[in-house]
Protein backbone atom coordinates (compact mmCIF):
# COMPACT_ATOMS: atom_id res chain seq x y z
CA UNK A 1 0.00 0.00 0.00
CA UNK A 2 1.02 3.57 -0.36
CA UNK A 3 2.38 5.58 2.70
CA UNK A 4 2.70 8.99 2.63
CA UNK A 5 3.82 11.93 5.48
CA UNK A 6 4.30 15.78 5.23
CA UNK A 7 8.01 16.45 6.48
CA UNK A 8 9.03 19.95 4.54
CA UNK A 9 12.46 20.14 6.78
CA UNK A 10 13.56 16.67 6.67
CA UNK A 11 16.40 15.71 4.75
CA UNK A 12 15.47 11.65 4.62
CA UNK A 13 12.63 9.82 6.26
CA UNK A 14 12.26 6.37 6.19
CA UNK A 15 8.99 4.23 7.04
CA UNK A 16 9.28 1.25 9.26
CA UNK A 17 6.61 -0.96 8.34
CA UNK A 18 5.86 -4.16 10.35
CA UNK A 19 9.74 -4.11 11.10
CA UNK A 20 10.56 -3.71 7.51
CA UNK A 21 12.49 -0.28 7.60
CA UNK A 22 12.73 1.25 3.44
CA UNK A 23 13.23 4.91 2.68
CA UNK A 24 10.78 7.30 0.98
CA UNK A 25 10.92 9.51 -1.86
CA UNK A 26 9.94 13.09 -2.47
CA UNK A 27 6.73 13.48 -4.51
CA UNK A 28 7.77 15.48 -7.13
CA UNK A 29 4.09 17.26 -7.68
CA UNK A 30 3.95 18.18 -3.44
CA UNK A 31 5.88 19.98 -1.66
CA UNK A 32 7.89 18.82 1.38
CA UNK A 33 6.10 15.41 0.93
CA UNK A 34 7.37 11.88 1.38
CA UNK A 35 5.60 9.11 -0.03
CA UNK A 36 6.55 5.06 -0.69
CA UNK A 37 5.35 1.44 -1.38
CA UNK A 38 5.06 -0.65 1.30
CA UNK A 39 3.04 -4.48 2.52
CA UNK A 40 0.71 -3.42 4.63
CA UNK A 41 -2.72 -4.99 5.90
CA UNK A 42 -5.35 -3.76 8.55
CA UNK A 43 -3.55 -3.80 11.98
CA UNK A 44 0.11 -3.20 10.54
CA UNK A 45 2.39 -1.41 12.69
CA UNK A 46 4.54 1.06 11.26
CA UNK A 47 5.93 4.64 11.62
CA UNK A 48 7.83 7.76 10.15
CA UNK A 49 11.77 8.50 10.80
CA UNK A 50 13.27 11.45 9.90
CA UNK A 51 16.88 12.04 9.26
CA UNK A 52 17.93 8.99 11.25
CA UNK A 53 16.04 10.03 14.57
CA UNK A 54 13.29 8.18 16.12
CA UNK A 55 10.49 6.58 15.02
CA UNK A 56 7.44 8.38 15.19
CA UNK A 57 3.40 8.15 14.95
CA UNK A 58 2.11 9.58 11.39
CA UNK A 59 0.47 12.58 11.72
CA UNK A 60 -2.35 11.29 10.51
CA UNK A 61 -2.28 8.02 12.18
CA UNK A 62 -6.06 6.09 11.83
CA UNK A 63 -5.38 4.15 15.17
CA UNK A 64 -3.22 4.30 18.09
CA UNK A 65 -3.12 0.88 19.51
CA UNK A 66 -0.38 1.42 22.12
CA UNK A 67 -0.90 5.12 22.68
CA UNK A 68 -0.14 8.72 21.38
CA UNK A 69 3.72 7.18 22.05
CA UNK A 70 3.63 4.18 20.41
CA UNK A 71 3.26 3.42 16.57
CA UNK A 72 0.36 3.48 14.08
CA UNK A 73 -1.66 0.62 12.64
CA UNK A 74 -2.98 0.86 9.30
CA UNK A 75 -6.91 1.32 9.49
CA UNK A 76 -8.86 -0.38 6.60
CA UNK A 77 -12.51 0.91 6.76
CA UNK A 78 -13.71 -1.02 3.99
CA UNK A 79 -13.77 -3.95 6.39
CA UNK A 80 -16.76 -3.06 8.48
CA UNK A 81 -20.10 -3.83 7.16
CA UNK A 82 -22.58 -1.04 8.04
CA UNK A 83 -26.33 -2.29 9.46
CA UNK A 84 -27.79 0.96 9.76
CA UNK A 85 -29.71 2.42 6.41
CA UNK A 86 -29.14 6.04 7.72
CA UNK A 87 -30.46 8.94 5.76
CA UNK A 88 -29.32 11.65 8.17
CA UNK A 89 -31.02 13.81 10.52
CA UNK A 90 -30.36 17.99 10.32
CA UNK A 91 -29.71 20.55 12.84
CA UNK A 92 -32.97 22.12 12.49
CA UNK A 93 -35.39 20.56 14.61
CA UNK A 94 -32.56 18.56 16.83
CA UNK A 95 -32.25 17.69 20.63
CA UNK A 96 -28.46 17.36 21.36
CA UNK A 97 -27.28 15.06 24.44
CA UNK A 98 -23.71 15.56 25.54
CA UNK A 99 -21.84 12.49 26.67
CA UNK A 100 -18.44 11.89 27.64
CA UNK A 101 -17.97 8.17 27.12
CA UNK A 102 -15.32 7.34 29.81
CA UNK A 103 -17.95 8.53 32.72
CA UNK A 104 -21.35 7.30 30.44
CA UNK A 105 -21.10 4.23 32.43
CA UNK A 106 -18.55 2.52 35.13
CA UNK A 107 -16.82 0.44 31.80
CA UNK A 108 -15.67 3.53 30.46
CA UNK A 109 -16.23 2.39 26.82
CA UNK A 110 -17.74 3.00 23.21
CA UNK A 111 -19.08 -0.24 23.75
CA UNK A 112 -20.98 -0.36 26.67
CA UNK A 113 -22.23 3.40 26.07
CA UNK A 114 -23.93 1.77 22.89
CA UNK A 115 -25.76 -0.63 25.35
CA UNK A 116 -27.04 2.17 27.16
CA UNK A 117 -28.25 4.27 23.69
CA UNK A 118 -32.02 3.02 23.86
CA UNK A 119 -32.13 5.12 27.28
CA UNK A 120 -31.88 8.23 24.85
CA UNK A 121 -34.22 7.08 22.14
CA UNK A 122 -36.72 6.86 24.95
CA UNK A 123 -35.77 10.11 26.34
CA UNK A 124 -36.66 12.20 23.17
CA UNK A 125 -33.30 13.40 22.37
CA UNK A 126 -32.31 12.96 18.03
CA UNK A 127 -28.85 13.70 18.57
CA UNK A 128 -25.96 11.84 20.85
CA UNK A 129 -22.89 14.65 21.08
CA UNK A 130 -19.61 13.04 22.22
CA UNK A 131 -16.83 14.25 23.77
CA UNK A 132 -13.33 14.51 22.28
CA UNK A 133 -12.32 10.71 21.13
CA UNK A 134 -8.77 11.28 20.19
CA UNK A 135 -5.88 9.60 21.43
CA UNK A 136 -4.50 10.81 24.76
CA UNK A 137 -1.90 9.67 27.30
CA UNK A 138 -3.23 7.37 29.63
CA UNK A 139 -7.20 6.12 30.08
CA UNK A 140 -9.12 8.31 31.67
CA UNK A 141 -9.63 12.30 30.98
CA UNK A 142 -11.62 14.73 29.03
CA UNK A 143 -10.33 14.46 25.89
CA UNK A 144 -9.35 18.02 25.01
CA UNK A 145 -5.23 17.10 25.21
CA UNK A 146 -5.77 14.78 22.21
CA UNK A 147 -3.07 13.90 19.82
CA UNK A 148 -3.67 12.06 16.62
CA UNK A 149 -6.40 13.82 15.23
CA UNK A 150 -7.78 10.84 13.16
CA UNK A 151 -7.74 8.24 15.53
CA UNK A 152 -9.82 6.99 18.54
CA UNK A 153 -8.80 6.52 22.05
CA UNK A 154 -7.33 2.75 22.48
CA UNK A 155 -9.57 2.27 26.03
CA UNK A 156 -12.54 3.69 24.72
CA UNK A 157 -12.43 0.71 22.05
CA UNK A 158 -10.43 2.19 18.78
CA UNK A 159 -11.86 2.49 15.80
CA UNK A 160 -14.17 -0.32 15.16
CA UNK A 161 -16.00 0.58 18.35
CA UNK A 162 -16.95 3.64 17.33
CA UNK A 163 -18.02 2.52 13.87
CA UNK A 164 -20.33 -0.15 16.30
CA UNK A 165 -21.61 3.13 18.57
CA UNK A 166 -22.98 5.14 15.02
CA UNK A 167 -23.97 2.23 13.78
CA UNK A 168 -26.19 1.43 16.83
CA UNK A 169 -27.25 5.23 17.83
CA UNK A 170 -28.22 5.57 13.89
CA UNK A 171 -30.42 2.20 14.33
CA UNK A 172 -32.05 3.30 16.88
CA UNK A 173 -32.80 7.06 14.83
CA UNK A 174 -30.36 8.86 16.54
CA UNK A 175 -27.93 11.27 14.68
CA UNK A 176 -24.44 11.16 16.51
CA UNK A 177 -22.32 14.71 16.79
CA UNK A 178 -18.57 14.54 17.86
CA UNK A 179 -16.08 17.00 19.45
CA UNK A 180 -12.94 18.09 17.62
CA UNK A 181 -10.27 20.08 18.94
CA UNK A 182 -8.27 21.63 16.22
CA UNK A 183 -7.33 25.31 18.35
CA UNK A 184 -4.29 23.07 20.31
CA UNK A 185 -2.45 19.83 20.29
CA UNK A 186 -1.87 17.69 23.49
CA UNK A 187 1.47 18.72 25.32
CA UNK A 188 2.43 14.78 25.67
CA UNK A 189 2.49 12.65 22.94
CA UNK A 190 2.50 15.15 20.49
CA UNK A 191 5.12 14.67 17.58
CA UNK A 192 3.71 17.25 15.42
CA UNK A 193 5.83 19.99 15.72
CA UNK A 194 9.12 17.34 14.67
CA UNK A 195 7.36 16.77 11.08
CA UNK A 196 6.72 20.12 10.24
CA UNK A 197 5.32 24.04 11.28
CA UNK A 198 2.09 22.85 12.76
CA UNK A 199 2.53 25.60 15.59
CA UNK A 200 3.21 29.28 14.64
CA UNK A 201 4.76 31.57 17.02
CA UNK A 202 2.81 34.63 15.50
CA UNK A 203 -0.01 33.86 17.75
CA UNK A 204 -0.29 32.95 21.12
CA UNK A 205 -3.59 31.00 23.14
CA UNK A 206 -3.69 29.96 26.23
CA UNK A 207 -1.98 26.59 25.52
CA UNK A 208 1.16 28.12 24.49
CA UNK A 209 1.88 29.15 20.33
CA UNK A 210 -1.17 29.02 18.00
CA UNK A 211 -1.73 25.97 15.49
CA UNK A 212 -0.58 27.67 12.23
CA UNK A 213 -3.60 28.63 10.47
CA UNK A 214 -1.36 32.02 8.56
CA UNK A 215 1.72 31.15 8.84
CA UNK A 216 4.24 29.98 6.34
CA UNK A 217 3.20 26.12 5.83
CA UNK A 218 -0.20 27.13 7.21
CA UNK A 219 -1.80 25.56 3.93
CA UNK A 220 -0.77 22.26 4.67
CA UNK A 221 -2.04 22.40 8.58
CA UNK A 222 -5.40 23.41 7.08
CA UNK A 223 -5.69 20.59 4.82
CA UNK A 224 -4.85 18.58 7.55
CA UNK A 225 -7.38 20.07 10.28
CA UNK A 226 -10.19 20.07 7.43
CA UNK A 227 -9.06 16.75 6.23
CA UNK A 228 -9.57 15.23 9.33
CA UNK A 229 -12.63 16.19 9.85
CA UNK A 230 -14.10 14.96 6.66
CA UNK A 231 -12.96 11.51 7.97
CA UNK A 232 -15.24 11.51 10.72
CA UNK A 233 -17.61 12.32 8.95
CA UNK A 234 -16.74 9.80 5.96
CA UNK A 235 -15.47 7.12 7.66
CA UNK A 236 -17.25 6.78 10.95
CA UNK A 237 -20.62 8.66 9.55
CA UNK A 238 -20.67 10.99 12.00
CA UNK A 239 -23.71 13.71 11.57
CA UNK A 240 -21.70 16.79 12.83
CA UNK A 241 -19.09 18.04 14.57
CA UNK A 242 -18.85 20.31 17.47
CA UNK A 243 -15.81 22.66 17.25
CA UNK A 244 -13.95 23.65 20.40
CA UNK A 245 -13.24 26.94 21.09
CA UNK A 246 -13.35 28.20 17.46
CA UNK A 247 -12.33 31.90 19.10
CA UNK A 248 -8.57 30.38 19.73
CA UNK A 249 -8.14 29.87 15.79
CA UNK A 250 -6.16 32.43 15.05
CA UNK A 251 -6.17 33.41 11.36
CA UNK A 252 -5.91 36.57 9.41
CA UNK A 253 -6.22 35.19 5.79
CA UNK A 254 -8.82 36.41 4.29
CA UNK A 255 -10.04 32.91 3.36
CA UNK A 256 -10.78 32.01 7.21
CA UNK A 257 -10.12 28.61 8.13
CA UNK A 258 -13.82 28.50 9.46
CA UNK A 259 -15.29 29.21 6.46
CA UNK A 260 -12.73 26.64 4.35
CA UNK A 261 -14.00 23.78 6.49
CA UNK A 262 -17.31 24.71 6.16
CA UNK A 263 -17.33 24.94 2.40
CA UNK A 264 -16.02 21.27 2.73
CA UNK A 265 -18.40 19.78 4.98
CA UNK A 266 -21.28 21.11 2.99
CA UNK A 267 -19.68 20.15 -0.02
CA UNK A 268 -19.11 16.70 1.56
CA UNK A 269 -22.71 16.53 3.23
CA UNK A 270 -24.08 16.65 -1.30
CA UNK A 271 -21.61 13.85 -2.10
CA UNK A 272 -22.84 11.44 0.66
CA UNK A 273 -26.49 12.55 0.36
CA UNK A 274 -27.20 13.36 3.73
CA UNK A 275 -26.88 16.32 5.66
CA UNK A 276 -24.15 17.38 8.14
CA UNK A 277 -23.62 19.90 10.36
CA UNK A 278 -20.87 21.86 12.31
CA UNK A 279 -21.49 23.66 15.38
CA UNK A 280 -18.74 25.87 17.20
CA UNK A 281 -18.09 26.97 20.94
CA UNK A 282 -17.61 30.48 20.92
CA UNK A 283 -17.30 33.31 23.22
CA UNK A 284 -17.40 35.82 20.26
CA UNK A 285 -21.13 36.77 20.28
CA UNK A 286 -19.99 37.30 16.19
CA UNK A 287 -23.29 36.36 14.09
CA UNK A 288 -21.18 35.78 11.40
CA UNK A 289 -19.49 32.62 12.26
CA UNK A 290 -23.40 31.23 11.92
CA UNK A 291 -24.52 33.62 8.72
CA UNK A 292 -24.33 31.91 5.74
CA UNK A 293 -21.28 32.02 3.40
CA UNK A 294 -23.72 33.53 0.59
CA UNK A 295 -24.64 36.53 2.78
CA UNK A 296 -20.86 37.24 3.91
CA UNK A 297 -20.80 34.72 6.64
CA UNK A 298 -18.67 32.01 7.88
CA UNK A 299 -21.42 29.44 7.33
CA UNK A 300 -21.11 27.44 10.17
CA UNK A 301 -24.50 25.79 10.94
CA UNK A 302 -24.35 26.52 14.59
CA UNK A 303 -22.78 28.13 17.69
CA UNK A 304 -23.19 27.14 21.72
CA UNK A 305 -24.71 29.93 23.26
CA UNK A 306 -23.12 30.87 26.49
CA UNK A 307 -25.58 33.80 27.11
CA UNK A 308 -28.64 31.86 27.50
CA UNK A 309 -26.92 29.76 30.21
CA UNK A 310 -25.40 32.11 32.14
CA UNK A 311 -28.68 33.59 32.42
CA UNK A 312 -30.26 30.93 33.20
CA UNK A 313 -28.18 29.72 35.50
CA UNK A 314 -27.57 33.11 37.46
CA UNK A 315 -31.53 33.26 37.82
CA UNK A 316 -31.61 30.15 39.13
CA UNK A 317 -28.80 30.43 41.93
CA UNK A 318 -28.11 33.42 42.35
CA UNK A 319 -24.58 33.07 41.61
CA UNK A 320 -22.41 36.14 40.69
CA UNK A 321 -18.91 35.78 40.89
CA UNK A 322 -16.85 35.63 37.09
CA UNK A 323 -18.97 35.72 33.91
CA UNK A 324 -21.93 36.01 35.98
CA UNK A 325 -21.49 39.19 37.05
CA UNK A 326 -23.20 40.58 33.93
CA UNK A 327 -26.42 38.68 34.42
CA UNK A 328 -26.95 38.49 38.17
CA UNK A 329 -27.66 42.21 38.30
CA UNK A 330 -31.24 41.87 36.43
CA UNK A 331 -31.39 37.89 35.94
CA UNK A 332 -34.54 37.56 33.83
CA UNK A 333 -34.10 40.70 32.70
CA UNK A 334 -30.90 38.87 30.46
CA UNK A 335 -32.81 35.55 30.26
CA UNK A 336 -35.56 37.54 28.20
CA UNK A 337 -32.91 39.08 26.22
CA UNK A 338 -31.54 36.25 25.12
CA UNK A 339 -34.95 34.61 24.58
CA UNK A 340 -35.57 36.92 21.79
CA UNK A 341 -32.50 38.48 20.78
CA UNK A 342 -29.91 35.07 20.98
CA UNK A 343 -27.19 37.44 22.11
CA UNK A 344 -27.30 39.13 25.88
CA UNK A 345 -24.24 40.97 25.17
CA UNK A 346 -24.83 42.16 21.81
CA UNK A 347 -22.53 45.34 22.08
CA UNK A 348 -22.93 46.06 25.38
CA UNK A 349 -20.26 47.04 28.11
CA UNK A 350 -19.12 43.59 30.12
CA UNK A 351 -17.91 44.14 33.30
CA UNK A 352 -16.20 40.92 33.34
CA UNK A 353 -14.08 41.87 30.26
CA UNK A 354 -13.94 45.39 30.82
CA UNK A 355 -15.21 46.47 27.41
CA UNK A 356 -18.01 46.31 25.45
CA UNK A 357 -18.55 42.69 23.93
CA UNK A 358 -20.16 41.05 20.96
CA UNK A 359 -22.42 42.52 18.35
CA UNK A 360 -26.14 42.37 17.21
CA UNK A 361 -27.97 39.21 15.86
CA UNK A 362 -29.84 40.28 12.62
CA UNK A 363 -33.35 37.59 13.59
CA UNK A 364 -34.19 37.57 9.54
CA UNK A 365 -31.04 36.57 8.37
CA UNK A 366 -29.93 33.71 11.53
CA UNK A 367 -32.27 30.95 12.15
CA UNK A 368 -33.15 30.49 16.51
CA UNK A 369 -32.33 26.54 15.83
CA UNK A 370 -28.26 28.16 15.04
CA UNK A 371 -27.91 28.58 18.97
CA UNK A 372 -27.60 25.80 21.14
CA UNK A 373 -29.18 26.26 24.28
CA UNK A 374 -28.87 24.74 27.17
CA UNK A 375 -28.87 24.62 31.31
CA UNK A 376 -25.68 22.99 32.10
CA UNK A 377 -22.68 21.36 29.95
CA UNK A 378 -19.41 19.68 30.72
CA UNK A 379 -17.48 23.31 30.72
CA UNK A 380 -20.19 24.67 33.00
CA UNK A 381 -20.16 21.86 35.59
CA UNK A 382 -16.73 20.14 35.06
CA UNK A 383 -14.72 23.57 35.26
CA UNK A 384 -16.56 24.19 38.79
CA UNK A 385 -13.92 23.27 41.90
CA UNK A 386 -15.53 20.26 43.13
CA UNK A 387 -17.70 19.38 39.91
CA UNK A 388 -21.29 19.93 41.17
CA UNK A 389 -24.19 19.81 38.97
CA UNK A 390 -26.95 21.75 38.82
CA UNK A 391 -29.00 19.19 40.72
CA UNK A 392 -26.55 20.00 44.03
CA UNK A 393 -27.24 23.50 44.06
CA UNK A 394 -31.17 24.14 43.58
CA UNK A 395 -33.96 22.09 44.36
CA UNK A 396 -36.19 19.89 41.97
CA UNK A 397 -38.84 22.00 41.37
CA UNK A 398 -36.01 24.63 40.03
CA UNK A 399 -34.70 21.82 37.90
CA UNK A 400 -37.89 21.67 36.25
CA UNK A 401 -38.14 25.45 35.88
CA UNK A 402 -34.51 24.95 34.23
CA UNK A 403 -35.79 22.01 32.24
CA UNK A 404 -38.97 23.81 30.79
CA UNK A 405 -36.94 26.66 29.63
CA UNK A 406 -34.15 25.06 27.64
CA UNK A 407 -36.72 22.58 26.05
CA UNK A 408 -39.32 25.30 24.79
CA UNK A 409 -36.68 27.99 24.11
CA UNK A 410 -36.32 29.16 20.03
CA UNK A 411 -33.23 27.18 20.49
CA UNK A 412 -31.79 23.89 19.49
CA UNK A 413 -31.92 22.30 22.75
CA UNK A 414 -28.83 20.72 24.37
CA UNK A 415 -28.27 18.29 27.42
CA UNK A 416 -25.06 17.21 29.79
CA UNK A 417 -25.24 13.39 30.49
CA UNK A 418 -27.39 12.61 33.83
CA UNK A 419 -29.19 15.98 33.75
CA UNK A 420 -31.95 14.42 32.97
CA UNK A 421 -32.56 12.69 36.08
CA UNK A 422 -31.03 15.38 38.31
CA UNK A 423 -27.62 13.50 38.18
CA UNK A 424 -26.60 13.27 42.39
CA UNK A 425 -22.96 12.61 41.32
CA UNK A 426 -20.27 15.36 40.35
CA UNK A 427 -18.65 15.84 37.35
CA UNK A 428 -14.75 16.52 38.08
CA UNK A 429 -12.09 17.38 35.83
CA UNK A 430 -9.63 14.14 35.80
CA UNK A 431 -6.98 13.37 34.06
CA UNK A 432 -4.54 10.52 33.74
CA UNK A 433 -1.04 11.66 32.20
CA UNK A 434 1.65 9.52 32.27
CA UNK A 435 4.61 12.27 32.68
CA UNK A 436 4.62 12.61 36.27
CA UNK A 437 6.22 16.31 35.45
CA UNK A 438 2.81 16.98 33.54
CA UNK A 439 0.60 15.31 36.29
CA UNK A 440 1.56 17.36 39.31
CA UNK A 441 1.67 20.48 37.01
CA UNK A 442 -1.71 20.17 36.36
CA UNK A 443 -2.62 19.35 40.13
CA UNK A 444 -0.81 22.01 41.46
CA UNK A 445 -2.16 24.22 38.91
CA UNK A 446 -5.47 23.12 39.39
CA UNK A 447 -5.64 23.88 42.75
CA UNK A 448 -3.57 27.46 42.63
CA UNK A 449 -6.82 28.65 40.04
CA UNK A 450 -9.28 27.56 42.74
CA UNK A 451 -7.72 28.70 45.83
CA UNK A 452 -7.32 32.69 44.02
CA UNK A 453 -11.68 32.38 44.17
CA UNK A 454 -10.63 31.11 48.23
CA UNK A 455 -11.42 27.22 48.28
CA UNK A 456 -8.65 25.03 50.47
CA UNK A 457 -6.22 23.19 48.40
CA UNK A 458 -7.59 20.09 50.42
CA UNK A 459 -10.96 20.75 48.98
CA UNK A 460 -10.54 20.28 45.29
CA UNK A 461 -10.11 17.08 43.75
CA UNK A 462 -6.64 16.02 42.57
CA UNK A 463 -7.26 15.49 38.86
CA UNK A 464 -4.69 12.52 38.66
CA UNK A 465 -6.06 10.22 41.79
CA UNK A 466 -8.64 7.44 39.96
CA UNK A 467 -11.00 7.87 42.50
CA UNK A 468 -11.72 11.39 41.07
CA UNK A 469 -13.30 9.68 37.36
CA UNK A 470 -14.68 7.10 39.48
CA UNK A 471 -16.89 9.70 41.07
CA UNK A 472 -17.61 10.95 37.93
CA UNK A 473 -19.45 8.36 36.54
CA UNK A 474 -23.18 8.28 35.82
CA UNK A 475 -25.38 5.97 38.72
CA UNK A 476 -27.50 3.69 36.41
CA UNK A 477 -29.67 3.41 39.17
CA UNK A 478 -30.39 6.23 40.06
CA UNK A 479 -33.52 6.93 37.33
CA UNK A 480 -35.41 4.26 39.14
CA UNK A 481 -35.80 6.34 42.35
CA UNK A 482 -37.11 9.18 43.33
CA UNK A 483 -36.83 12.27 42.84
CA UNK A 484 -34.95 11.21 39.70
CA UNK A 485 -37.48 9.60 38.43
CA UNK A 486 -40.13 12.52 38.30
CA UNK A 487 -37.38 14.42 36.83
CA UNK A 488 -36.66 11.75 34.20
CA UNK A 489 -40.65 11.66 33.61
CA UNK A 490 -40.63 15.67 32.82
CA UNK A 491 -37.80 15.98 30.30
CA UNK A 492 -39.76 12.81 28.56
CA UNK A 493 -43.08 15.00 28.31
CA UNK A 494 -41.09 17.88 27.60
CA UNK A 495 -39.57 16.51 24.73
CA UNK A 496 -42.39 14.77 23.40
CA UNK A 497 -43.91 18.09 23.33
CA UNK A 498 -41.26 19.73 21.17
CA UNK A 499 -41.56 16.91 18.66
CA UNK A 500 -45.56 17.34 18.72
CA UNK A 501 -45.71 20.87 18.73
CA UNK A 502 -44.43 22.54 15.59
CA UNK A 503 -44.38 26.08 17.50
CA UNK A 504 -41.80 24.95 19.34
CA UNK A 505 -39.00 23.97 17.03
CA UNK A 506 -40.17 27.61 14.74
CA UNK A 507 -36.65 28.97 13.92
CA UNK A 508 -38.12 32.32 13.83
CA UNK A 509 -36.65 34.20 16.71
CA UNK A 510 -38.74 36.93 16.55
CA UNK A 511 -41.85 35.61 17.32
CA UNK A 512 -41.21 34.98 20.45
CA UNK A 513 -42.77 37.21 22.86
CA UNK A 514 -41.94 37.73 26.26
CA UNK A 515 -42.75 38.76 29.55
CA UNK A 516 -41.12 38.70 33.08
CA UNK A 517 -41.19 40.22 36.58
CA UNK A 518 -37.99 40.44 38.15
CA UNK A 519 -39.70 40.81 41.72
CA UNK A 520 -42.18 38.19 41.64
CA UNK A 521 -39.87 35.53 40.04
CA UNK A 522 -41.78 34.61 37.13
CA UNK A 523 -41.25 34.43 33.38
CA UNK A 524 -43.34 33.65 30.59
CA UNK A 525 -42.96 33.87 26.73
CA UNK A 526 -45.36 33.08 23.73
CA UNK A 527 -44.21 30.88 20.53
CA UNK A 528 -47.05 30.69 18.49
CA UNK A 529 -49.92 29.00 19.59
CA UNK A 530 -47.55 27.67 22.84
CA UNK A 531 -47.09 29.71 26.07
CA UNK A 532 -44.82 28.69 28.15
CA UNK A 533 -44.49 30.12 32.32
CA UNK A 534 -42.39 29.83 35.02
CA UNK A 535 -42.54 30.68 38.33
CA UNK A 536 -39.53 30.66 40.23
CA UNK A 537 -40.20 32.01 43.74
CA UNK A 538 -41.33 29.53 46.36
CA UNK A 539 -44.88 31.33 46.84
CA UNK A 540 -47.48 30.95 43.94
CA UNK A 541 -48.29 33.22 41.48
CA UNK A 542 -51.19 34.56 39.42
CA UNK A 543 -50.39 35.39 36.06
CA UNK A 544 -52.40 37.82 33.75
CA UNK A 545 -50.93 36.01 30.47
CA UNK A 546 -54.21 37.44 28.25
CA UNK A 547 -55.15 33.70 27.59
CA UNK A 548 -58.17 32.26 26.79
CA UNK A 549 -59.29 28.78 25.90
CA UNK A 550 -55.94 27.33 26.36
CA UNK A 551 -55.53 23.72 27.43
CA UNK A 552 -52.56 22.69 29.96
CA UNK A 553 -50.19 20.55 27.87
CA UNK A 554 -47.57 19.94 30.59
CA UNK A 555 -47.29 21.19 34.16
CA UNK A 556 -44.64 20.04 37.08
CA UNK A 557 -47.29 20.51 39.63
CA UNK A 558 -50.80 20.44 38.69
CA UNK A 559 -52.32 23.77 37.01
CA UNK A 560 -55.91 24.50 36.45
CA UNK A 561 -56.88 26.07 32.77
CA UNK A 562 -57.18 29.37 32.49
CA UNK A 563 -60.40 30.99 32.98
CA UNK A 564 -62.30 34.03 31.40
CA UNK A 565 -59.90 36.22 32.84
CA UNK A 566 -57.36 34.66 31.02
CA UNK A 567 -55.16 34.22 34.66
CA UNK A 568 -52.79 31.53 35.00
CA UNK A 569 -51.99 30.34 38.55
CA UNK A 570 -48.34 28.95 38.79
CA UNK A 571 -47.71 26.63 42.07
CA UNK A 572 -44.27 28.11 43.41
CA UNK A 573 -41.03 26.32 41.50
CA UNK A 574 -43.04 25.09 38.94
CA UNK A 575 -43.49 25.64 35.14
CA UNK A 576 -46.51 25.01 32.73
CA UNK A 577 -46.71 24.67 29.45
CA UNK A 578 -50.32 25.84 27.41
CA UNK A 579 -51.68 25.71 23.92
CA UNK A 580 -53.86 28.17 22.76
CA UNK A 581 -57.24 26.97 21.21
Amino acid sequence: MQFEVWAPQAGRVTLQCDGVTRALERDPERAGWWRGEADARDGSRYGFALDDGPVRPDPCSRRQPDGPDGLSAVVDHERYEWRARWRGRPLPGAVLYEMHVGTYTREGTLDAAAGRLGHLAELGVTHVQLMPLCPFPGTHGWGYEGVSLWAVHEPYGGPEALKRFVDRAHELGLGVVLDVVHNHFGPSGNYLPVFGPYLTDRHHTPWGAAVNLDAPGSDEVRAFLIGSALAWLRDYRIDGLRLDAVHALVDTRALHFLEELSTAVDALAAEVDRPLFLVAETDLNDPRLITSRDKGGLGLHGQWNDDFHHALHTTLTGESQGYYADFARAPLAGLAKTLTGGYFHDGTYSSFRERHHGRPLDRTRVAGHRLLGYSQTHDQVGNRAQGDRLSSLVSPGLLACAATLTLTAPFTPMLFMGEEWAAGTPWQFFTDHTDPELADAVRRGRRREFAAHGWKEEDVPDPQDPATRDRSCLDWSEPEREPHARVLAWYRQLLALRHEQPDLTDPDLADTKVAYDEERRWIAFRRGDVLVAVNLAPEPAALSLGVQHARVLAAWEPVETPGSDGVVHVPGESGVVLLQE
